[in-house]
């Protein structure tokens, strides 16, 4: 067996990821409504499965804050049971599909529909979890979140346990914000959400706060697989689309991480295919163990690069860690305060939203600007997964119409027939345009219409020409002469 000259570098790396992931793990499992264990579970498998297979050795998988909104949502229709099948599902389709070599496709999706889903997930993240921070109980929709924020602040103002649980949760968020610009380097190597929510479980055990902490059953009992009465549910249409919902937005979010963890590193380049079964058999191993979807998570690997890591072996020690935590300090689960958690998850939230993106994409490209903003809103107003189809369709239009340029140039030289030639790409988007400049052209004189510098021409414009060219041609005028491309 080939020692790893890295070791040292990469067992130093997975105990700073653990330390990131270990509170991430617990509040993306309360914050989806699931057992925190199960999170841990997936954190683990993420770590020892999929940190095992090749793909990208340097990125980390686990429960993603970008899944939070779809698996609650999911869990409360369906019930917990059928979450197990829809991870197992989801994980075989993405076996399949990286199979197929389909991986590098994933690349092609527009970035301001990936970033607009992730800011509608931040927007409906932390709308939910101002209520969780408050020990209130959220409303369904995201819509519904958004708008009761007033009247969920007057609650909380006027319930003296709901303001102590607030201050735990404002102090987490504040801890948060301020704890890289400590001025001592040492305090600095521990990551800050541990040390947000080590300081909130203190300061509420300390001064005996009133607030809600995790309920805690055992990383055994935890464990569910789905039972064939869950698999017979995969005859309802709605819980398909969710089951596609969590594959393309899972395998979305893992390979667009991967592209960005390689800007991060000089080291081996992604391979997107095999990367995506690595996903898919962490998925199926999770979906086996009724455990949290896994996404590749770019908190997590943006700090095993940052910390030093140089092969895998930093992902897999990171998944043992989770592991030896799991089973042998559960008990310390059940002192962390509900509320820090959600100020933790507050924090991803507003870390999902692009402002600076947005901003310079206003500047340079409002059409990118408008997709991202739109498939925010539709993420919030509907659901996640006809939000992201919602922005993906405003892509392929703008696409569309962006690559229709045509230009008609005519030239008329005041005696004989009026030459018209059309260049570029004639669509169905520019129909309205070619129509109003053919149709202003003189009515008493011929045509020359030359469609030869045409690179496409649908049959929408084909037709749309053809019944002008007829039009044109009335009785006393010679017939529109067509020049069309060989």
């Amino acid at each position: 067996m080939t020692k790893n000259p890295y070791l040292r570098q990469d067992f130093a790396a997975s105990l700073v990821v653990f330390l990131v992931a270990l509170p991430l793990c617990v509040g993306v499992a309360v914050a989806s409504g699931v057992p925190a264990e199960l999170g841990l579970i997936t954190g683990i498998v993420g770590g020892i499965v999929t940190g095992l297979l090749p793909g990208s050795s340097l990125q980390v998988s686990g429960p993603a804050a970008g899944l939070t909104v779809l698996v609650f949502e999911a869990v409360r229709e369906f019930g917990l049971p059928a979450l197990g099948v829809i991870v197992l599902v989801a994980g075989l389709l993405q076996l399949v599909m990286g199979a197929l070599r389909l991986g590098r496709y994933f690349r092609a999706i527009s970035l301001s529909v990936v970033e607009g889903m992730l800011a509608g997930i931040g927007l409906v993240i932390i709308a939910g979890q101002l209520y969780a921070a408050a020990g209130l109980e959220a409303p369904a929709s995201g819509v519904d979140k958004i708008l009761g924020l007033p009247g969920a602040a007057v609650d909380a103002f006027g319930s003296t346990d709901a303001l102590a649980s607030l201050a735990v949760g404002a102090g987490t968020v504040a801890v948060l914000v301020g704890w890289k610009k400590l001025p001592g380097r040492a305090a600095r190597t521990v990551p800050g959400a541990l040390a947000a929510v080590l300081l909130a479980t203190v300061a509420s055990l300390a001064l005996g706060l009133p607030v809600a902490t995790v309920e805690v059953n055992g990383l055994l009992d935890s464990v569910q697989p789905p039972g064939l009465d869950a698999f017979g549910e995969l005859a309802s249409p709605a819980l398909l689309g969710t089951v596609l919902a969590f594959t393309l937005i899972a395998s979305a979010e893992s390979l667009f991480s991967a592209a960005a963890v390689d800007r991060l590193h000089d080291g081996p380049r992604t391979q997107y295919d095999k990367e995506l079964m690595a996903q898919g058999a962490g998925n199926t191993v999770c979906g086996a163990l009724g455990a949290l979807p896994m996404t590749a998570v770019i908190v997590r690997s943006s700090a095993n690069v940052a910390a030093g890591a140089r092969t895998k072996a930093s992902r897999v020690l990171h998944g043992v860690w989770l592991l030896l935590f799991a089973a042998l300090l559960p008990s310390a689960l059940a002192l962390i305060p509900l509320p820090a958690l959600a100020g933790v998850l507050v924090h991803a939230g507003w870390k999902l939203i692009p402002f600076r993106q947005l901003a310079a994409l206003w500047r340079g490209h409002r059409g990118e600007a408008l997709i991202l903003v739109v498939t925010a809103v539709s993420i919030v107003a509907v659901n996640m997964f006809e939000g992201v189809l919602v922005g993906i369709a405003l892509s392929v239009v703008k696409t569309a119409w962006e690559a229709s340029h045509v230009r008609l140039e005519v030239v008329d030289k005041g005696a004989g027939p009026v030459q018209a030639c059309l260049s570029g790409n004639a669509t169905f988007l520019r129909l309205p345009k070619i129509l109003g400049s053919l149709e202003s052209l003189p009515q008493d004189r011929p045509v020359e219409l030359d469609l030869s510098g045409l690179h496409h021409l649908d049959h929408a414009c084909r037709t749309a020409l053809e019944s002008w060219a007829e039009r044109h041609s009335h009785s006393g005028i010679e017939p529109v002469k067509l020049t069309m491309a060989a």
